[in-house]
């Protein structure tokens, strides 16, 4: 498998019990993408399960809008969300190495930072719930 393909205009949703977050993205940001708040900027960034920025490897949520460099970003790091991405039920979803990715754990790879985003709670909706180990794979 791969990371997750994510349409935003399929609908990147906020659902029941979801907290929010807002601030500035440091970088082009799509909708569904996980994103962290990086120490020095200030500014939201796509996260990374094997960057050398170790505020990288745990997002604070996934973006529920796209934003370009220094443009508004909203976030959500706990509730229900509908994704735009085609999930299957009762499966765990973790940070990718790809930057704002999200795969299954069998794309987790050696040397990379396990980080749980979520479970599914059907095709569509993901149960976010962030959860890092701090060790590597």
């Amino acid at each position: 498998m791969a990371d997750l393909s994510i349409t935003a205009a399929n609908c990147v949703v906020s659902g029941t019990g979801q907290r929010r977050f807002s601030g500035t993205a440091g970088e082009a940001i799509a909708a569904g993408k996980t994103i962290y708040l990086d120490p020095t900027s200030h500014k939201y960034m796509l996260a990374d399960s094997n960057s050398a920025t170790v505020a990288a490897r745990k997002p604070d949520g996934i973006a529920l809008n796209s934003a370009a460099l220094n443009q508004p970003i909203n976030g959500m790091s706990d509730g229900d969300l509908t994704l735009g991405a085609t999930l299957t039920p009762n499966t765990p979803y973790y940070q990718s190495d790809t930057p704002g990715g999200i795969c299954p754990i069998a794309d987790v790879g050696s040397g990379e930072y396990l980080c749980q985003i979520g479970i599914a709670k059907s095709s569509t909706v993901l149960s976010v719930g962030i959860q890092a180990t701090g060790v590597a794979n």
